[in-house]
Order: C-alpha cells, then sequence, then structure tokens
C-alpha cells in the first residue's frame, strides 16, 4: 500500500495507459481491407492481427495482474507500457503479415493494464476518491474501444493504416512518464509466488477458448476444429479450477471467487460485455450498408464512426459521473439501470432503425448505460476483495468482458449473415434479431444485479479477515467507501 503526493498525476498516468491499450482494441477492424491489399494477403490472414491480439490479451489480463499484486504494480506497469510501445513501432514497420501479428502479440501484452491500473487507483488515492477514480477510468477504458472504431477511418486517409499506431505510442509515452513521476512503487507486495503449472493451465484454457470464439464464423459453428477446441477448452477449465483449489500458491483464490458478490459481477460482465462488443463491432456496419438494401444508410466508414460520438459522449458523461452518483445511487443499482439502459437502447436498434437520428438517440442511451455499468462492475469487484488481490480479481473480471464481448460478436455474426439476399447483403431480419439478443443479454445482467449483496468483505473490521491475514493485508481500504 501506498499514498501518493500527486495523486492528480497518479489518475492521469493511469487514465493514459489505460486509453493507449483501449484503442488498439477496435482500432484496425475499420481497415483491415488496406492492411490485406497493402500486405498482399489473405481475408484469414489479415483478420489474425486481431484474433492474436485478443488471444494474448486474454492470457496477459490475469497472469500480469498477478505479477502486479507480488512483484509490484509500478514496474509491472511500466512492462506493459514498453510491450505497446515495441509492438506498436513494428507494427508501424511490418514488411508481411507475420511480423504484423508479432507485432499484435507484443501489443497484447499490455492487457496487464486494466487490473494494474485498478490496482494502483486502489493504493495511490485516499478512500474516498477512489470510487470517483474507478469510475472515471472505466469511462475511458469503454471510450478507448469505441473510438479506435472512430479515429480509423478520417486518421487513415491522412496517415495510412501504419500511422494509426502512433495514437497508442503518444499516450504511452506520455503515460510512462507520468507513471515514472507520479505513481511510486507499492512498499509491500503480497506474498507467494507464480505458479508455473496455474499459468500454463490458465493459458490453455483461456486460447482453447477464444481461439474458435473469435474464428468459428469463418471455420464454422459445427466444424469439427471449432468443436473439439470448445471441449478441450471445458476440459482444461476444469483441471485448471481443480488445480487452484488445491494448490498452496493458486494464482486466482477460488474462495475468493465464490464470494456472491464476485461471481454475480462476473456473470453481469460477461453479459454486458457481449452486448457492448457487439453493438461496437456492427452498428457501423449497419449504417454503411448501402440504402439500396431497404435499411441501411450508405454511411463511408468515416461518416458511420461519427455516428458513434454521441455514444462515446455519454460514456464519459456516465463514467466521471459515476462516484459522485453514489451519494443517492450505490453502485449494485448503478449496474441494474446501467444494464436495463443497454438493453432498452439495443432494443431499440433493432426495432427503430429507420432514420439516422434513431440510430444516435439509441447509441447515445447505450453509452450512457455502459458508462454506468463499467464503472459499477469494476467497483464492486474492487470492494469485494483485498488489496492484494485486486490486480488478479479485476484481471478476471476483464477477462470476463472479453470472453462475452467474443461471445457477442460470434452470435451477431451467426445472426446477421446467416441470410443474405441476391447482392450478398444481409437482410434486416438479421440485423433485428441479433440486436434483439443483445438486448436480452443485458436484460439478464440486470436481472444479475438484482441478486448482489454487499460483500462480505465490506462489513469486515478493520483488524482483516482471515484471507487478508494470509495475505499480509491488515489495514484494507474501506469498501463501504467504494460501493456505498
Amino acid at each position: 500500500m501506498f499514498r501518493t503526493t500527486r495523486p492528480s498525476v497518479a489518475f492521469a498516468a493511469v487514465a493514459l495507459s489505460v486509453a493507449s491499450f483501449s484503442t488498439l482494441q477496435s482500432l484496425l477492424v475499420p481497415v483491415l481491407p488496406m492492411i490485406q491489399a497493402d500486405l498482399h494477403t489473405t481475408p484469414e490472414a489479415t483478420t489474425w492481427t486481431l484474433t492474436a491480439w485478443l488471444i494474448t490479451a486474454a492470457v496477459a489480463t490475469p497472469v500480469l495482474g498477478r505479477v502486479g499484486d507480488l512483484a509490484g504494480k509500478r514496474r509491472t506497469m511500466l512492462v506493459a507500457l514498453a510491450a505497446i510501445t515495441l509492438g506498436s513501432v513494428i507494427a508501424a514497420l511490418a514488411p508481411t503479415i507475420g511480423v504484423l501479428i508479432g507485432a499484435r502479440v507484443l501489443q497484447g501484452l499490455g492487457g496487464a493494464i486494466f487490473p494494474l491500473a485498478y490496482g494502483i487507483l486502489r493504493d495511490a488515492l485516499p478512500a474516498e476518491r477512489v470510487p470517483s477514480a474507478i469510475g472515471a477510468t472505466s469511462a475511458v477504458l469503454a471510450i478507448g474501444s469505441g473510438m479506435g472504431i472512430v479515429l480509423a477511418g478520417p486518421l487513415s486517409l491522412v496517415v495510412g493504416w501504419r500511422g494509426l499506431f502512433l495514437v497508442p505510442i503518444v499516450l504511452v509515452v506520455v503515460g510512462a512518464a507520468l507513471v515514472v513521476i507520479g505513481v511510486p512503487e507499492s512498499r509491500g507486495h503480497a506474498p507467494g509466488r507464480i505458479s508455473a503449472s496455474s499459468a500454463l493451465l490458465l493459458s490453455a484454457w483461456l486460447v482453447a477458448l477464444m481461439l474458435p470464439l473469435s474464428s468459428g464464423a469463418r471455420w464454422g459453428w459445427t466444424a469439427p476444429s471449432t468443436l473439439g477446441l470448445l471441449a478441450l477448452a471445458i476440459v482444461l477449465l476444469v483441471l485448471w479450477v481443480r488445480h487452484e483449489a488445491r494448490s498452496d500458491s493458486p494464482l486466482v483464490d477460488m474462495r475468493l471467487m465464490r464470494r456472491r458478490a464476485i461471481w454475480t459481477t462476473n456473470l453481469a460482465s460477461l453479459l454486458i460485455g457481449a452486448s457492448m462488443f457487439g453493438v461496437f463491432a456492427f452498428l457501423p456496419r449497419f449504417v454503411q450498408t448501402p440504402a439500396s438494401s431497404g435499411y441501411g444508410f450508405g454511411e463511408s466508414i468515416q461518416s458511420s464512426g461519427l455516428i458513434m460520438l454521441p455514444m462515446l459522449v455519454m460514456m464519459a458523461v456516465a463514467g466521471f459521473s459515476s462516484g459522485p452518483l453514489t451519494r443517492v445511487l450505490p453502485m449494485r443499482g448503478q449496474l441494474g439501470v446501467g444494464a436495463l439502459l443497454i438493453a432498452g437502447s439495443a432494443a431499440a436498434m433493432g426495432l427503430f432503425h429507420h432514420a439516422p437520428w434513431q440510430v444516435v438517440t439509441a447509441g447515445a442511451t447505450f453509452g450512457l448505460g455502459l458508462g454506468i455499468a463499467y464503472a459499477a462492475m469494476t467497483t464492486l469487484v474492487v470492494a469485494a476483495v483485498p488489496a492484494s488481490q485486486t490486480g488478479i480479481a479485476t484481471g478476471m473480471n476483464t477477462n470476463l468482458r472479453t470472453i462475452g464481448g467474443a461471445l457477442g460478436s460470434a452470435v451477431m455474426s451467426s445472426l446477421v449473415f446467416g441470410s443474405l439476399d441476391p447482392a450478398g447483403l444481409p437482410l434486416e431480419p438479421g440485423y433485428t434479431a441479433a440486436f434483439l439478443v443483445l438486448a436480452v443479454l443485458a436484460l439478464g445482467a440486470g436481472v444479475v444485479a438484482l441478486g448482489l449483496r454487499v460483500p462480505a468483505y465490506e462489513t469486515q473490521p478493520a483488524r482483516g479477515t482471515e484471507l487478508d491475514q494470509r495475505e499480509g493485508v491488515t489495514q484494507p481500504v474501506s469498501a463501504q467507501a467504494l460501493v456505498a
């Protein structure tokens, strides 16, 4: 634990670092055809620039998050930022698709930034400032994911797809400088070590799961490779959970994950992640569909990104308001309200999309709900665990949002491209059904939020819980201050 004398600098360092990585989540999506043509490769190979990043980030997020708990969050954050910088430089200069995919693997190691960021905020800031800081950082995370889509089109016309990698480099360099200036290393680290077998099993089941989820639409959902990997993922997951439960030095404390506040919040995160990434990936496609289809607006890549701007603005408003809002609405209530707003707006996208203003209005409402829900999910997880477990707990929560995102994108792909017109364009009922499914998933998150209870960790006396004492934490941050 530590307290910095420069809390504003620490927050700025965290926010810029999170922004640098979250923009990479969607930055290349609109320019994949440009990359394919420039590097003389195939659509399948080009898609691996997204898949490799996604899988690497899924593995790095929990593993390096735990490394931060054990070895120090500040130095681990700097390593993650260095990986993003090196990967971005190599990507900008990549002569072949193979080199570009390797660069994206390096960038994916930056996924550790998310759990490290929340851990640093909890350690560095006064308890009363933590909810607002987490809410604002969660808003930056969500905004960055959408901003990649908004910026990619216009910037690529000016600097090309290679120049897009200058965006994260600039953010990373400034963020790293602020980390050095305003974030001291924590004075005490959690005891224990990283179990190689735990890390390998975790990595194995995540790869076995994310690979078919991200590639199943191309392979076929009933293809032997898809079904085989999904079955392998289930087997490896069971083995990993059994190994962690019996380990003297688990990567993830399964007793912690069984806490009602943790598993319910994680389930809500999975469902909301599905809705979020489904909309992010397919709303621009919808408005780009030619008007001849009978439902699309025929927008360009550049203008379709701009349609998402109101969504991003409302995310920012909601995220930065989350902390002050706790005075009248606790975080559990915020999660429920956010999920209901997401559900309602996704349903509106499916049913009322015949004019641009309808899509923009639904998108803005979606952004409002997402900003509220994102901040609440992270705050609830942070409140429910001891400080020494913040990195791994928020890392697993982030991973479940990512897995949910892959599920949401897979569902959207199957429904949207399941029926095409003679020109090869998706039929309108496919989009309607897909957005309604996303609405149902978000509604499920709202129902889950109703079952949330005040975490047991919130009400423990200051002397610490049994888990705290085993982890060497005797003065946890007041969780009541985080979720009240």
